[in-house]
Formats: C-alpha cells, structure tokens, sequence
C-alpha cells in the first residue's frame, strides 16, 4: 500500500515539493539522523552553495533510506535546518529531483549554526517501511 497525501483545502495549498499530510501504510518506521553536505569520505561539499549542500544531504538520504531497505519515495516526513532562509529558496528544484508527488511532509528550520561552520543545511527524515 503507497503513501498517501493529503493537502486539506482549509489549509493554504503547499507551495513547492511538500505535503500537509502523508498517511502511511502499517509497518516499520525508519528514522534517519540529520544528514549534511558531505561526502563519503567526510568532506563538505559545495562550501557556500546551499543548492550543493542540499542536493549532498538528499543523496545521504537516500542512501541511508536504502540500507534500512526504503527508498526516497517512502520518505513519509523531512525536517531541514538551514541557516539562511533566504538562500533556501534557490534550492527547490533540488527538491524536485529527489522527491515526486506524493511528497512527504515537510518542516523547515532557520537555525543560528550547524556542526560545522561551513554547513549550510542539515535534513532528517522519517521513512515508512513497507
């Protein structure tokens, strides 16, 4: 049974790769630690560039999606940190790459600082485990 998304009309409709809602299907749950822009080797990639960072993070996530035996399509729920709104906005078609309708829910974060000086974002995610 697939995720499903619901966008209530009595809540402003979602504006980018996001749902109000996921209702997902009975099983396991996998909850995924904050994933950054870096590298298997443990290098930050794209310092500066949100966009890169945030294209690094979603790669992590899907990795680790993969090993608990989901994918990106089963990701039910994301949070992202980031430290400048502002720059958050250039990086929706990085979404868009990585997440396809129905889109998991979506919460975002501006924080004063990440691990790390040069990070830019930090995303977690919940993923439903057929």
């Amino acid at each position: 049974m697939p995720k499903e998304a619901l966008n209530p009309e009595t809540i402003h409709r979602p504006v980018g790769g996001y749902s109000h809602v996921v209702i997902a299907p009975a099983g396991r749950l996998a909850f995924i630690a904050g994933q950054v822009g870096v590298d298997q080797e443990g290098n930050i990639v794209g310092k500066g560039d949100m966009a890169a960072q945030f294209r690094q993070s979603l790669e992590n996530l899907k990795a680790a999606a993969e090993a608990a035996g989901g994918s990106l399509d089963d990701i039910v729920s994301i949070t992202v940190f980031v430290t400048d709104i502002e720059q958050f906005a250039a990086t929706s078609q990085v979404r868009r790459e990585h997440f396809k309708p129905p889109y998991p829910a979506s919460t975002l974060i501006q924080v004063s600082r990440l691990a790390h000086s040069d990070l830019l974002i930090e995303i977690n995610a919940v993923v439903a485990l057929g």
